[in-house]
């Protein structure tokens, strides 16, 4: 047997080495140089350059400071070496692998991709301060993905947005509004937004007619949208209701530029902006693409139950629900008597087209039970509703459930029980 007949791998296509390689840590990928002439320049053209915790051998990596120099000398060495086109860069280390000493060294592998055309920069990394963004980045017009933790974004005067860029992920990032604002505007092909604890600013504009996916994550005053036809998907977790600003337009506002909205995904307190005024029957224009609906609340707060109610009589073909009940200190209790579903509607209850409905982190209290008995009474086309409580419930809530009428004769209820391990 020869050894090219031996060598099977080494006859496979270009694309499907290229592939095995891609699938290697980059320690990994440098080593096949050794195997034959064929494999020495294979691991320089891969395009997607990670550098992790993975580049470093585990012998080195029980001390931070050989660990540190030989991380930063890997990442010098690929970028210098590297021949071919160039997709993706993530760094992505914990203190022992870049402290504020590499800051020099972070600003100048930047400085060699800007020259370089590449789609996708990921910046993971925790520094003692943010990490400030060098003002050459924001040149670099090929980007069509960032993703960036940690940091601090202060754009040049000049920069009007990245015109390819598709995908923004900003996580602990420090930025002025206009900057932000700027950014996003100023990125016409953005379809997808993910924003989680920013600082700088609390009133979070979206501008961007070919968003489709925004994901807002922290404390904030405010949110809006302008020009967002397209956006299909949003999640809103506020955090703290202590700076939550409500008024009357908020929930007119939201809406109005949501003409597309499928899948809406609310947490935590964000219900108390929305819905901060007198809660209206129905929405002015009705959602009528929403399909998807996950929403938590108080049962104990009279308000936010009647906006769940607005919300499922403003949507018409909805058809997945998920409510997870939200415990708050200092809250309105109702009295066992003080309310009943059906009449917080000021017409007839038409029926729902739910059809998969899913209720957590319930206790057992009359409030959830009529929501429960609710649903069920007004869904005939649904066919599964999953009830997970909290800990410690008793068996009285299963009896409860197995005792409510149903509507649909194709349901299935089925009740999770928590495991205190």
């Amino acid at each position: 047997m020869t050894d090219m007949e031996s060598d099977r791998i080494s006859c496979l296509p270009d694309h499907i080495i290229d592939q095995i390689l891609s699938h290697l840590p980059i320690k990994e990928a440098g080593r096949t140089s050794v195997l034959s002439h064929i494999w020495r320049n294979k691991w320089s053209t891969q395009p997607d350059l990670v550098f992790d915790r993975q580049c470093v051998p585990a012998a080195t990596s029980k001390d931070p400071s050989v660990s540190k120099i030989k991380f930063l000398r890997i990442i010098d060495d690929v970028l210098l070496l590297h021949s071919g086109p160039i997709n993706k860069v993530k760094i992505s280390a914990g203190y022992d692998l870049i402290d504020m000493n590499s800051v020099a060294d972070i600003d100048r592998w930047i400085l060699h991709l800007t020259k370089r055309s590449f789609k996708k920069l990921v910046l993971d990394f925790w520094l003692d301060e943010p990490y400030k963004i060098p003002c050459y980045l924001f040149s670099c017009q090929s980007l069509h993905r960032l993703e960036l933790y940690w940091c601090s974004l202060k754009p040049p005067t000049t920069f009007e947005g990245f015109r390819n860029l598709k995908s923004l992920h900003l996580e602990q990032v420090t930025m002025t509004q206009d900057a932000f604002e700027k950014l996003i505007s100023g990125s016409p092909l953005l379809e997808k937004l993910k924003v989680a604890y920013l600082y700088g600013f609390t009133q979070i504009n979206i501008h961007a007619p070919n968003i489709k996916c925004v994901q807002i994550i922290g404390k904030f005053e405010g949110i809006s949208f302008d020009n967002t036809p397209q956006l299909a998907k949003v999640l809103v977790e506020q955090t703290s209701q202590s700076r939550l600003h409500g008024c009357s337009s908020n929930l007119v506002n939201f809406f109005d530029h949501l003409p597309n909205i499928q899948v809406l995904l609310i947490h935590s307190y964000f219900i108390k902006y929305l819905f901060a005024d007198v809660v209206p029957v129905k929405l002015p224009t009705p959602c009528i693409n929403l399909t998807t609906l996950q929403i938590s609340i108080n049962f104990n707060n009279l308000k936010e139950i009647s906006a769940v109610l607005c919300l499922l009589n403003s949507s018409p073909n909805l058809q997945r629900f998920g409510i997870y009940a939200r415990l708050e200190e200092h809250a309105d209790h109702l009295s066992p008597v003080s309310y009943c579903w059906e009449d917080i509607f000021s017409e007839p209850v038409m029926p729902f087209k739910l059809q998969r409905v899913k209720i957590e982190d319930i206790s057992g209290t009359k409030c959830e039970l009529d929501f429960i008995r609710f649903i069920l009474l007004y869904s005939p086309v649904l066919e599964k509703m999953t009830v997970k409580p909290v800990l410690n419930v008793t068996s009285k809530l299963m009896t409860e459930l197995i005792r409510f009428r149903r509507v649909s004769g194709q349901v299935e209820v089925i009740y999770h029980v928590k495991d205190s391990s």
